[in-house]
């Protein structure tokens, strides 16, 4: 058994919680933000058996494409805040990040 943390954008989010269910995988969201934007994201908890994690990093992959967006003009570029854009950036967003955990046990009550 494996506990899946998948770290999404939140206009991924429906969809993919849309195809987890109609695949019979059991989903719990959490709101969370972090990243190089510092948008909001999506933090998902699966649970799943070894033999359903490729499937599920299937669909994860499907809902979770990544894409390019423009950064506006002086937003800080990197670790270094001292660092401003001048001109609009084009950087890589979406995508997945998926954190896959040992589970030792598992109960429902």
């Amino acid at each position: 058994m494996k506990l899946v943390l998948a770290v999404i954008q939140d206009a991924d989010a429906a969809g993919l919680i849309r195809a987890l269910s109609e695949n019979a995988f059991e989903v719990t969201k959490l709101a969370s933000t972090g990243g190089f934007l510092r948008e909001g994201n999506t933090t998902l908890m699966i649970g799943v058996g070894d033999e359903r994690l490729g499937e599920l990093k299937r669909i994860v992959a499907q809902a979770c494409r990544s894409r390019t967006r423009l950064v506006t003009p002086g937003m800080p570029v990197g670790e270094q805040a001292e660092t401003l854009v001048n001109e609009p950036v084009e950087v890589p967003v979406g995508g997945a990040v998926m954190f896959v955990l040992g589970v030792d046990e598992f109960v429902r009550v």
